[in-house]
């Protein structure tokens, strides 16, 4: 992004540089028409339309969608814990630590016992309130096994701050370790 928005800054600034030098031919309407309609309005347009394509794509890959691939786990925030439980195994629960599959599509449903809370793992995914008598949806995939730091960043009351949680992603062996033993 940082690449991305320096090329833009760097063109708008040609440009800006371009629109003051001094002309000796000023009546030529060709040259005006070439600045405004190819660079004032198609450029940015194409721009525009390519971020907007690219938004899409990226978007349509992050809906909880039905599927047999998809992990699904609830997250349920109170004032100074996090509560997961699993689809796959219905007794199991955990406390402060989420366990999820490795390169697989995981769907977080998340709520909230008490007051608003923000359930986020910057390495894997937006944030998404947990908002109390609602449940929103979350999909995050963890790319490579690893453990992964999870908070909550809207203020809930005192010590908010410290209201972290741990994401474990495994790889294939252990999730199946997981969903057949009891692993904490």
């Amino acid at each position: 992004m940082l690449a991305g928005a320096g090329l833009i800054f760097a063109l708008v600034m040609v440009l800006l540089l371009l629109a003051f030098r001094p002309r000796a031919d000023v009546g030529d309407a060709g040259d005006v028409r070439v600045w405004v309609i190819g660079l004032g309005l198609a450029f940015p347009m194409a721009v525009l339309a390519a971020l907007l394509a690219y938004g899409l794509v990226i978007g349509e890959k992050l809906l909880p969608l039905a599927s047999d691939d998809v992990v699904r786990v609830g997250a349920q925030g109170r004032l100074s814990t996090w509560s997961f439980t699993y689809a796959d195994v219905p007794n199991r629960r955990t406390q402060d630590v989420l366990h999820i599959p490795a390169a697989r599509p995981v769907d977080v449903s998340i709520t909230t016992a008490d007051v608003i809370h923000s359930f986020w793992v910057p390495r894997l995914a937006g944030k998404l309130d947990a908002i109390p008598g609602r449940t929103n949806i979350l999909r995050i995939e963890a790319d490579l096994p690893g453990t992964y730091h999870g908070v909550s960043a809207e203020f809930s009351g005192t010590g908010y701050d410290h209201f972290t949680f741990t994401v474990i992603a495994h790889d294939a062996e252990d999730w199946d370790a997981f969903l057949n033993e009891d692993i904490e």
